[in-house]
């Protein structure tokens, strides 16, 4: 196996294509799997991707796009899946090329939907991947603030940590910052989670609560992390690291998340139907809070910030029903 090789992104929005911004730094030449052939037409044409950070200039010669997955796949050493995780499972219904002996580096923060299974376990357990050709990209680092050229920290866990931080120096630039890790299946449990937790800031701001109590919200909801992933993968980790207290607070705060924009709407009074339609972009924590759900009903960690954001999405019980709820329980 060569690494990285040939590295080709999966995928078509906005962290795909800041994604492929970072790698074009350093690589000569890209592939790039999008499953709309009018959206590469236009990418071609334009210059830039047509739907998503349209301000990301791209030198089109050197990138070879396709929407046929199996040509991607084969002409590739290193596939960056970065679709969004409700999704996952069409894109590769489609595949005929074996990936079991690709590099795998998943940039998906969600869970595989009915499966309940990270990315990692998923590829592993349908697709034969081992385990140390996954790896996995964290932050803090909104996709928007990649295009403006602001300085954001990534983080590479592979269980392989030559290979992470091959992976990392690819990564690295003026601004980029990037360091390694050996725990993929946290990190990954770690984007879901803070990703249902910006749903809960958002519910929160949209309700009209104030900075104090936000602040209290995210102290329980990294304890409440820190919980579940004690129980459902114990490692001797720091959640204090940026890329799970990091990119939990950049997810709750920041304007460009869309999680948390999704849980303002909902604050608001939006049903979830209607804020999806309005928004016309994936809230990764829709999804994640069922899958959360599901998945601790074996662990039966104390989550209740999951549990309120769940009753609220799932059960249509008032958002101010379970945010009181909430506030009483927090210290």
């Amino acid at each position: 196996m060569k690494l990285p090789g040939k590295i080709a992104i999966m995928g078509g929005g906005s962290w795909a294509t800041a994604i492929a911004k970072m790698v074009m730094m350093k690589a000569d030449t890209l592939n790039w799997y999008m499953r709309r052939d009018d959206r590469i037409a236009d990418f071609k044409r334009l210059g830039h991707n047509p739907a998503y950070l349209t301000g990301v200039k791209f030198d089109t010669k050197r990138i070879n796009f396709s929407s046929n997955i199996n040509d991607v796949v084969r002409e590739s050493d290193t596939l960056i899946f970065v679709t969004p995780s409700p999704y996952l499972k069409s894109h590769l219904k489609k595949l005929k090329t074996k990936i079991k002996d690709k590099f795998i580096v998943t940039a998906i923060k969600g869970i595989v939907p009915d499966d309940n299974l990270i990315v990692s376990e998923y590829l592993t357990k349908e697709y034969n991947v081992p385990p140390e050709n996954i790896a996995v990209i964290a932050g803090p680092c909104h996709a928007e603030e990649v295009a403006l050229e602001r300085l954001s920290y990534l983080t590479i866990a592979c269980p392989d940590i030559n290979k992470a931080t091959l992976l990392a120096g690819r990564f690295a630039n003026s601004f980029i910052k990037t360091s390694v890790s050996n725990d993929v299946a946290g990190i990954e449990y770690g984007s879901v989670l803070k990703n249902v937790y910006a749903i809960a800031a958002g519910i929160c701001n949209g309700m009209k609560y104030g900075d104090n109590f936000q602040a209290v919200l995210m102290s329980n909801a990294v304890q409440e992390m820190n919980r579940f992933l004690e129980t459902v993968h114990p490692l001797n980790r720091n959640v204090s690291d940026s890329a799970y207290l990091g990119d939990l607070l950049v997810t709750g705060y920041s304007n460009f998340s869309r999680n948390r924009t999704f849980g303002s709407m909902i604050g608001k009074g939006y049903s979830v139907k209607s804020a999806q339609m309005e928004m016309e972009m994936i809230a990764e924590g829709y999804y994640g809070t069922k899958c959360i759900k599901e998945i601790n009903k074996h662990y039966h960690v104390n989550m209740p910030i999951v549990d309120a954001v769940y009753n609220i999405l799932y059960e249509r019980i008032s958002p101010s029903i379970e945010i009181k709820l909430l506030t009483d329980s927090f210290r």
